[in-house]
């Protein structure tokens, strides 16, 4: 794995985890924050219903207190008591109940619809009857148990507060549905439940901003990195390219100053002595060797004159690029035998790094065109225009694949040192080929003929 990815991932993981820590405590927390809350809560809503209560039942008995005489029994008095007790409600399911102490309902609480109240000795097994009477003559008190709610008619709980009408011996009370708690505690868990979920949002926003953020500035980093390495190894080579061009100019002038001349010299000693030998014997084996050695020297001058020609060209420093690119073209065509349209326009001043570039682009390029392209004709154009310099090459040759050319390590070798070298000097290589032939394009815009 690259570095690169090594170092982001070593970014983002430990980030990823610890927001997943942090969602997890945040869950765990809140509900441990609400059961707190209902543990809290619950024991003041039940002392609340429970004062309730006991308020309802002291309003019942002050509805009745004007007919409890004395506490002596009067039946018109206990009539009149039951029927003031039967028509008090209070809230929506509220009710009172009576009952003597021998177990007889006078008043029953109110059940679902269709259920008719117990009387008499008919006594409910829901209802605790032993349990009030019990808390009743105790002298009262709260009673708890289930009872069906009469607007849903189902079984609930319910707690009852019971007191004793002195002297009647009854048991006046009356319930009320315990449900709040389990209203308060469902609330509780789904106002807590949308916390838990409101925050884990914000918590996997901030997280996956924070990955982004990451991610982000890792691959700024890496991109930050590349262009450095891509600037260094520009830059390393064009001083490779700076130095091989200084080691070819080294070279030349040494085989031109020192090789050359002594040769030259060589051929000036051989001249004479084939002049004296003419005189001695105006034909013979000496004078035939010394005619062959004379020529084969010659052909090492040449030759020695065009290696040095092509290690650095002394007319590309003298005259300039574009007399320079004429100069290799009609060389080159002479060599070749392949014809050859050079239009190379005067170009004004051009760096000598992109001069340099350029020529070998050239060279190496009708090298190629000399040993591959099989072609029967070749362009050369070089233009100048406002700001930009452009090198053109065309050939009519059968042409060749040029990815799969670029991607082998040796066949693309050539290609691959061309692009480098306009590339490192902010130039665009490009090059198209098919079946009708080759074209190369090299361009290099102001800002690199300014640099």
């Amino acid at each position: 794995m690259r570095l690169r990815w090594v170092v982001l991932l070593v970014a983002v993981v430990p980030l990823a985890l610890a927001s997943l820590a942090v969602a997890w405590m945040v869950s765990q927390r809140s509900r441990t924050l609400a059961e707190l809350h209902l543990a809290a809560v619950q024991p003041v809503l039940l002392a609340a219903r429970k004062a309730e209560l006991q308020g309802y039942v002291n309003m019942g008995r002050s509805a009745i207190a004007h007919l409890v005489r004395d506490g002596m029994p009067d039946a018109a008095a206990q009539a009149e008591a039951l029927a003031i007790l039967q028509r008090l409600e209070f809230g929506h399911d509220g009710s009172f109940f009576v009952f003597d102490f021998g177990g007889r309902s006078l008043v029953a609480p109110r059940r679902s619809t269709g259920l008719p109240p117990p009387t008499g000795d008919d006594h409910s097994a829901e209802f605790p009857i032993e349990r009030i009477l019990g808390q009743a003559r105790a002298g009262g008190g709260y009673v708890e148990y289930e009872w069906p709610r009469p607007s849903t008619g189902r079984l609930e709980r319910k707690l009852g507060y019971v007191e004793p009408i002195a002297g009647w011996e009854w048991a006046l009370g009356t319930g009320s549905y315990i449900d709040e708690p389990a209203q308060a505690r469902r609330r509780v868990e789904e106002a807590t439940a949308g916390a838990v979920f409101d925050t884990l949002l914000r918590v996997a926003a901030i997280a996956i901003l924070g990955l982004l953020v990451a991610a982000a500035s890792g691959v700024l980093i890496n991109l930050n990195e590349q262009r450095k390495a891509d600037a260094k190894l520009r830059a390393m080579a064009h001083q490779i390219v700076a130095t091989q061009e200084a080691e070819r100019a080294r070279v030349a002038r040494e085989l031109h100053d020192g090789v050359s001349q002594w040769l030259v010299s060589v051929k000036f000693q051989f001249e004479a002595a084939q002049e004296r030998a003419r005189r001695v014997v105006a034909d013979g084996p000496l004078a035939q060797a010394l005619s062959e050695g004379l020529s084969r020297l010659r052909e090492v001058l040449a030759d020695l004159r065009r290696i040095s020609h092509d290690l650095r060209p002394a007319v590309l420093d003298d005259l300039g690029l574009a007399r320079a690119l004429q100069q290799l073209a009609d060389d080159w065509s002479g060599r070749s035998g392949i014809a050859v349209r050079a239009d190379c326009g005067e170009t004004g001043d051009v760096p000598p790094d992109v001069a340099t570039a350029l020529y070998r682009v050239a060279q190496e390029a009708l090298g190629n065109i000399e040993r591959h392209a099989a072609a029967g004709s070749v362009e050369v154009q070089l233009t100048r225009g406002a700001g930009d310099l452009e090198l053109v090459l065309a050939d009519d040759g059968h042409g060749f694949d040029v990815g799969h050319v670029l991607q082998a390590p040796r066949e693309g070798l050539g290609l691959t040192h061309m692009r480098e070298r306009v590339e490192t000097l902010g130039g665009r290589f490009e090059i198209t080929s098919n079946a009708q032939g080759t074209r190369l394009r090299v361009h290099f815009g102001q800002r690199a003929l300014r640099a």
